[in-house]
């Protein structure tokens, strides 16, 4: 578990334009000695007193007392008669509505203030009311509509020939495509601005123009430019004596110094800014001085201090009553505890903004508050919640073509998928948002989707093009001046080599990762370089200096006050003594952790540090205390699924292979202290659990792992021998054998250290052939060293158990097998007589032993209803790569179709479409075509059915398909009793720790109580003639379906034409349901 990215953090640019800052005055007249007259212009000086006392409390941001004058002057400019000094005065309440971000209110002012300026004819009053429109929907983040009245409000400015009104005109419509990530567009129009306020010596205008490029630049992380710009801008503002814009510049210049991590300079800026906004009393830019400090501090991992800052500034904007920069300091504050792992305290503040926001219409707020509480939730590893959080985020910015925002959401949702070992899904989302950010030229976004894309593929041990990525996203922060994301890039490029076992380099770049942190004042960064470090010297086995390393990191995590990079220091701590076998102070260390990762909620931590616990309280002899570490971190584990919901079965599948640990070291400890019953069940809650939520699920049950009574009354049901299969860590096989009417056996094998069980399941495939249907060219292997392997499987598998199988051998096994066991042709195994363990055993398998009650449920739903026979054969293929006919398959199909009393469905009438069509009310389902497995299907799903294309059905009946279709909750199950997928590779697919992900697992999903599945690829000839002999024996012998399968093996085994070896007949196999 490591660090790898530092927080982004979003700095306020306050860009200056003529429009902004706009306050509309007239001159005072004298009041007339005429006596009737005298008593209205009385009330007029009453009205233009009031008008101006306003405009002094709003420049000291006094905005609600402001309001209250003008809402005063307006009055009586009203009873008098006076429509401008009405006009003025509404226009003026927009303003003050504005700053207060009550935007809905300031639309309102600003059009009965437009509608009196057209009404007087007051066209430079229509051009200032327009202008300020675009500005309140800008805000509104409709920039659309706010360029659309910027424009209108642009012409009538060049109609009345007033320049300085056209060049705020176009400096506005500048930082409205700045927003939208216009950029070229957006340099062009303040550039229009700049010329023509430096052409009519419109000083003020020049210094906003130069402020607005300088923000344009910052956004595009063009940093020394920015400064350029900005550096102009002050000065202007200083010569011209305008304070408040010089405190403005002064921001903005610590905003770019900021982005180029040369963190003193920039405090140093917002410090100088801060102190003239406070000796103006603009209370408004200091907090804009407070939050940027809190946002600095906050990079510089002193949290604390950076609190401080936002909570001051807090107070002054609820003082003021600003509600969207409230909300801004809400969030920042979010972000601040979120650096802290206070992640409930972060969600509360999150939720504070995200109201406030909602409430004002602020949608852009909205989607960025959205996606801080998906990241809190991330971080607790309550990934439903948290991906929730980043699609209505997504959606928001899609909406508002927020195109920034699209790719930083789509980014999110890719990292919150890679932290659910849903590696393809987060490849996809992470690419989408790499994209966008190239698109729209966000150069320093494009780096980190790099980074992001590169942590992905390091997750699928792609390490090449990890390094590719990593390396790409290095050069680009080097080219913009990017230091924080250059060290990061290095620190990534250190973990991909670390993990290639490369340490002396993996060191290099960490070290270089940690000079470059240490010279921009990173403590945080500092602290994870530290960490790492160590990782790599842990791999060389230099553990006295790892302790070094990790302590350092410690040390830093502890005063910056990161908890959760202290504990996963103090994890690597416990780490380094485990391997010192100083197992003492290992759980000392591990303790520590595990305190931290609770009082912050960060479940997943609190998982690893309990298995970790465990681990070393086992290396130190102590079982027994061993024993509930391991039981807690499976409960935390189960809980964290179980919070994924109901529709998430991909998500539950994969992640649980990041979770396998603690199942397998429960049952090496439970086993250790002769506890064999107990470890059977722990080997049953480890696999096919997905699957059985489902299928529990759909009958609104909630899930409970089967305790030992059930195992057995299962036995009982099936009236088979149970055999359930454990691999733990390549070392050993644990065996547990469950008779139909008989106590538990439990038997324990040592594997082969000359050859992995892996490589041994491997070389035994490769014994059989490799043929396939619309492939009979390739021959099996047959020299003596391979010729041998399917007895050792045997060696290994059956014959330590061997005594506790029936000996009669219509009497059913049922073999529930674990990792690579499934790949095993259980039929074929030769003893050491080369007897094959079909001859002697009645077989079947299934995914776990609980799985099996849920499939006899099945068989009792679907017994009684009717249904006809499906019966598919030799469809015409889909355009894809080595899908050959297959003739076989079509003389097999209509042969078993006349047994079926049916038509089968051949060539261009086997189309996708007209199978899905009729698969529900189907009793029988015969698929005799090509499967195909995971990549080489090329769909997206692991594993698929070729049928004829149709439409907008591709041909690809997919495992994905099925389950949508007929798996999830809320789908109605199919009615089929037998699916036979007589094709190459049907009962293959991705092995995990779940089991094996593919075509047989959707069927089971989808209700299916028997399914007769391959485990290669069968020659067509023999296919057929197997399938054959099946249903022979099914329909006409009456036979049970395991005992039809198993006597058409032994048909093709024994009969004078020869079909002695297994490649021909032992790829099938009956999963679930003999009867």
């Amino acid at each position: 578990m490591m660090l790898k990215k530092a927080l982004q953090i979003v700095l306020i640019a306050l860009p200056l334009t003529f429009f902004e800052f706009l306050l509309l005055d007239f001159g005072v007249r004298l009041p007339s000695v005429e006596v009737v007259a005298q008593t209205v212009d009385e009330r007029k000086v009453e009205a233009d007193r009031l008008f101006n006392e306003a405009k002094k409390q709003y420049s000291i941001s006094q905005f609600r007392e402001a309001l209250q004058l003008w809402q005063q002057a307006l009055v009586i400019y009203r009873e008098i008669g006076a429509p401008k000094g009405e006009a003025n005065s509404l226009f003026n309440l927009g303003i003050a509505y504005r700053r207060l971000a009550d935007y809905e209110q300031a639309i309102g002012f600003f059009e009965q203030s437009l509608a009196i300026y057209r009404d007087i004819g007051y066209r430079q009053g229509v051009a200032i009311s327009l202008g300020n429109l675009g500005i309140a929907y800008r805000r509104l983040v409709e920039y659309e509509r706010a360029i659309d009245f910027l424009e209108q409000s642009l012409a009538i400015y060049r109609e009345i020939g007033d320049r300085q009104g056209v060049a705020g005109s176009l400096n506005s419509l500048g930082i409205a495509y700045r927003y939208l990530a216009e950029y070229e567009r957006a340099i062009d129009l303040a550039q229009q601005s700049l010329a023509i306020s430096r052409e009519i010596g419109y000083r003020q205008g020049v210094a906003n123009s130069l402020g607005n490029l300088g923000n344009i630049y910052n956004s595009l992380v063009e940093y020394e430019r920015a400064i350029d710009f900005h550096e102009q801008s002050l000065a202007i503002y200083r010569e011209i004596g305008d304070r408040q814009g010089v405190a403005i510049s002064l921001n903005n210049l610590g905003n770019a110094y900021n982005g180029l991590e040369e963190y003193d300079q920039a405090i140093a800026f917002y410090e100088q800014s801060l102190a003239i906004s406070r000796d103006i009393g603009d209370r408004q830019e200091e907090t804009n001085s407070l939050n940027n400090l809190g946002n600095v501090y906050n990079s510089l991992a002193e949290y604390e201090r950076a609190i401080a800052f936002h909570q001051q500034s807090l107070a002054i904007r609820r003082d003021i009553g600003d509600r969207q920069r409230v909300a801004i300091s809400l969030g920042s504050l979010g972000d601040a505890y979120f650096s802290l792992a206070e992640y409930e305290q972060a969600i509360a503040f999150h939720q504070q903004s995200l109201a406030i926001r909602r409430d004002i219409g602020d949608r852009q707020g909205v989607a960025n508050s959205l996606g801080s509480l998906g990241n809190a939730y991330n971080s607790l590893s309550e990934y439903e919640q948290a991906i929730d959080f980043y699609e209505q985020s997504l959606a928001i910015f899609r909406e508002i073509e927020d195109q920034k925002g699209v790719a930083i959401s789509l980014g999110n949702l890719g990292n919150v998928y890679n932290s659910l070992a849903e590696y393809e899904r987060a490849i996809y989302f992470l690419e989408q948002s790499l994209a966008i950010k190239r698109e729209i030229g966000d150069r320093q976004g494009e780096a980190i989707s790099l980074n992001d894309l590169g942590s992905a593929y390091g997750s699928l041990a792609e390490y090449e093009r990890v390094i590719d990525f990593h390396q790409q996203s290095l050069d680009i922060n080097r080219e913009i001046g990017d230091r924080q994301g250059e060290a990061n890039s290095l620190n990534n490029l250190g973990d991909a080599y670390r993990r290639l076992a490369e340490y002396e380099r993996a060191i290099d770049f960490y070290e270089q990762s940690l000079a470059i942190f240490r010279d921009i004042g990173d403590r945080k960064g500092e602290a994870v370089s530290l960490a790492n470090l160590g990782l790599a010297y842990d791999s060389l086995a230099e553990y006295e200096r790892a302790i070094d390393f990790y302590e350092q990191s410690l040390a830093i995590f502890r005063d910056i006050g990161a908890r959760q990079g202290e504990a996963i220091s103090l994890s690597n701590l416990g780490l380094a003594y485990s391997s010192l076998a100083e197992y003492e102070r290992a759980i000392d260390f591990y303790e520590q952790s595990l305190a931290i990762f609770r009082e912050i909620g960060a479940r997943q931590g609190e998982a690893i540090s309990l298995a970790n616990l465990g681990a070393a309280l086992v290396n130190s002899g102590n079982f027994t205390e061993a024993e509930p570490y391991f039981y807690d971190s499976i409960n935390i584990y189960e809980k964290i699924r179980t919070k994924l919901g109901l529709n998430n079965d991909a998500w539950k599948v994969s992640i649980f292979e990041t979770q396998t640990h603690p199942y397998l070291s429960l049952q090496q400890v439970l086993i250790a202290q002769n506890k064999p019953q107990q470890a059977l069940l722990i080997s049953e809650r480890g696999r096919a659990q997905a699957l059985v939520n489902l299928l529990l699920n759909k009958q609104s049950l909630i899930p409970q792992p089967p305790n030992l009574q059930e195992i057995q009354n299962i036995a009982q049901q099936q009236n088979a021998t149970l055999v359930e299969y454990s691999v733990i860590n390549n070392s050993e096989l644990y065996i547990w054998v469950i008779p139909s009417d008989g106590e538990i056996q439990f038997r324990t094998v040592n594997l082969p250290q000359d050859i992995s069980l892996q490589e041994l399941v491997k070389v035994s495939r490769e014994q059989i052939g490799i043929r396939g249907r619309g492939n009979n060219n390739a021959t099996p292997q047959t020299n003596n060293d391979t010729s041998n392997r399917l007895q050792q499987l045997h060696q290994l598998l059956i014959a330590p158990i061997a005594d506790l199988l029936p000996e009669n051998e219509e009497e059913r096994i049922i073999f529930i097998p674990h990792q690579e066991l499934f790949l095993v042709p259980f039929a074929a195994l030769q003893d050491k007589n080369k007897v094959y363990l079909i001859e002697k055993h009645t077989i079947l398998t299934a995914p776990s032993i609980q799985s099996l009650s849920l499939t006899r449920q099945h068989r009792e739903r679907v017994k009684n209803l009717p249904g006809e026979a499906l019966v598919v054969g030799n469809p015409t293929m889909p355009p894809l790569k080595n899908l050959l006919p297959l003739d076989g398959a079509e003389t097999e199909a209509k042969q078993i179709a006349q047994m079926l009393d049916t038509e089968p469905l051949i060539g261009a009438q086997a189309t996708e479409t007209a199978i899905v069509q009729k698969m529900p009310n189907a009793k029988v389902i015969h698929l005799a075509t090509h499967g195909l497995l995971d990549d080489i299907s090329g769909v997206g799903s692991p594993g698929a059915i070729a049928l004829a294309p149709f439409g907008k059905d591709d041909g690809f009946l997919t495992s994905k398909e099925i389950m949508e279709q007929y798996g999830l909750p809320n789908t109605t199950p199919l009615r089929a009793e037998l699916v036979v997928l007589s094709a190459c590779d049907t009962g293959r697919g991705e092995i995990k720790g779940e089991g094996v992900i593919g075509l047989s697992r959707s069927l089971i999903a989808a209700g299916v109580p028997s399914l007769v599945v391959s485990l290669w690829k069968v020659p067509d000839h023999a296919t057929q003639e197997l399938m054959v002999e099946f249903y022979t024996n099914l329909y006409e012998k009456k036979l049970d379906k395991a005992q039809a399968l198993r006597q058409a093996m032994l048909t093709m085994l024994k009969d004078e034409a020869g079909n002695p070896d297994p490649q021909d007949w032992a790829a099938f196999t009956v999963i679930g349901e003999a009867e």
